[in-house]
């Protein structure tokens, strides 16, 4: 092998070696860029995971405070209107008990309410109390029963209230009391389930 023809060899040969060492960190610094690219991507989308939870649970915290802010003011608005129905109820519940009372039904209401104050009472000493309304009934009923009848010094309505010392009672038929019991145990039925 002449000089030149080893010349040319070794020149090849470095040629060759360069060009596979060349290859070799070429392909090492790719894998390197791509091993700290998906790093770096699997980073950023664990980033973005996480803001994304964040404001999504952000976003149904606020969504439910307004929903509960709502809700509330729904329910304020149902109970006002609620109240007023019922109060509309109620003042017509007074005046069909002041139709009620011009009517004979409701002398026979009192006639069973004193009969009813009377057995309770047995032998025990009564006084029974009409309402200012029923004066007019006082006398009748006093002589047809035969207890002591009194006009109350406040009206309660209609009705009657009984008081008995001996037993310690006072037995209230009046529509007064009647009216604040049924007002106070007085519910809308809606249909919905209350949630408080």
């Amino acid at each position: 092998m002449t000089t030149e023809e080893k010349l040319q060899h070794f020149l090849n040969s470095c040629t060759e070696d360069a060009s596979t060492r060349s290859e070799k960190m070429l392909a090492d610094y790719q894998a390197a860029l791509e091993k700290t690219f998906a790093e770096h991507k699997e980073d950023a989308l664990r980033r973005q995971a996480m803001e994304l939870r964040t404001e999504s649970e952000k976003i149904k915290r606020e969504g439910n405070k307004q929903l509960s802010i709502e809700h509330m003011k729904l329910r304020k608005t149902i109970g006002e209107k609620q109240e007023e129905l019922k109060d509309k109820l109620f003042v017509e519940l007074k005046d069909k008990l002041d139709n009620f009372m011009e009517t004979s039904a409701y002398h026979d209401l009192l006639e069973k309410q004193i009969k009813a104050a009377k057995e309770f009472a047995g032998d025990d000493e009564m006084t029974i109390y009409l309402d200012p309304a029923d004066e007019d009934n006082l006398q009748r009923l006093a002589l047809h029963h035969g207890v002591d009848l009194k006009i109350s010094a406040y009206s309660f309505i209609g009705g009657t209230r009984a008081v008995i010392p001996g037993k310690n009672v006072v037995i209230d038929n009046s529509f007064a009391s009647k009216i604040a019991e049924a007002k106070e145990n007085f519910r809308f039925e809606t249909g919905v389930a209350d949630h408080e």
